[in-house]
């Protein structure tokens, strides 16, 4: 299974990612491996690299 580090604006924000849904314009929802979630808002996606298990934001 892959788990991404998801970073923002060259700092890592959030741990082991598996899930990851727009909430709205503005907004993703992410879970972790133990269901434990957390809302980034004003962020898009820049890039995804499923080699190096990094999910890279940034801010608007």
């Amino acid at each position: 299974m892959c788990e991404f580090d998801v970073i923002v604006d060259g700092e890592k924000v959030f741990e082991e990612a598996v899930y990851l849904r727009r909430e709205d314009k503005n907004g993703f929802l992410m879970r972790d491996i133990l269901g434990q979630e957390e809302k980034f808002d004003g962020v898009t996606i820049e890039e995804m690299d499923v080699s190096s298990e990094k999910l890279i934001l940034s801010k608007r």
